[in-house]
């Protein structure tokens, strides 16, 4: 990109946190810095346009995938109530085109992400390898479905498609006193957040909405690590 193209860019993507993000309640300052700094153009089509990058709507990545509306990332971030006094290890399970992965990561973040579709990851990986974003990013090309337990327990897990019944048995991943927040359903589809809560887990119903199905395919090992 020109110069011109670039401070576009980072125009584009101030309005987005501003008119997107922010004036719809979110307001932890780590998200918003780091939704300022993830230049989202870098995970979206290449022939499509900036504005469009920066729109209020998900796209398509191919393979039947989707990257979200820039909200709904903001918002399942949000809902996680990650501590704020040091990185915290994250669980994120569709990393799809690694944007998401991407601002936990430059929130100073440890993620773990699970894609199932291997073409995916890499693409991901080449993206991030991009960019200096204060955290790391594992990139793993596995079915996430159970998870990743050889890097548990989590801080967060964030399940980023949508299982038809509740994966209530990922809470055990989770440090105690943490969330999993995951939508859930198949036509009609709810975000919930799960907390563990020593051998409990706590469940609440949150927001309506629309995720691509969760695939599960069984694991492989490809694995591709990326972060400053």
């Amino acid at each position: 990109m020109t110069g011109s193209e670039e401070e576009r860019a980072a125009g584009l993507r101030s309005l987005m946190v501003e008119r997107q993000i922010h004036r719809r309640g979110i307001s932890d300052p780590g998200i918003l810095r780091a939704f300022e700094k993830v230049p989202r153009h870098l995970f979206t089509s290449p022939d499509m346009t900036l504005e469009l990058s920066y729109g209020d709507h998900p796209l398509s990545i191919g393979f039947g995938q989707t990257i979200s509306q820039p909200y709904i990332v903001a918002y399942m971030i949000d809902l996680l109530k990650l501590p704020g006094e040091r990185g915290c290890d994250i669980l994120e399970i569709g990393t799809g085109s690694g944007y998401e992965a991407a601002v936990l990561a430059a929130m100073g973040h440890r993620v773990v992400s699970l894609e199932v579709i291997p073409e995916l990851s890499v693409r991901a990986a080449t993206a991030i390898a991009r960019l200096e974003l204060g955290g790391s990013v594992a990139l793993i090309a596995a079915d996430g479905y159970n998870g990743w337990v050889r890097a548990a327990p989590y801080d967060g897990i964030l399940v980023s498609a949508a299982p038809s019944d509740l994966p209530v048995e990922l809470a055990a991943q989770l440090r105690d006193g943490r969330r999993m927040v995951v939508p859930v359903g198949s036509w009609h589809q709810e975000i919930l957040v799960l907390t563990r809560a020593g051998g409990n887990v706590e469940i609440r119903r949150d927001l309506p909405v629309r995720f691509v199905p969760m695939v599960h395919r069984g694991r492989s090992s490809r694995r591709s690590d990326s972060g400053t």
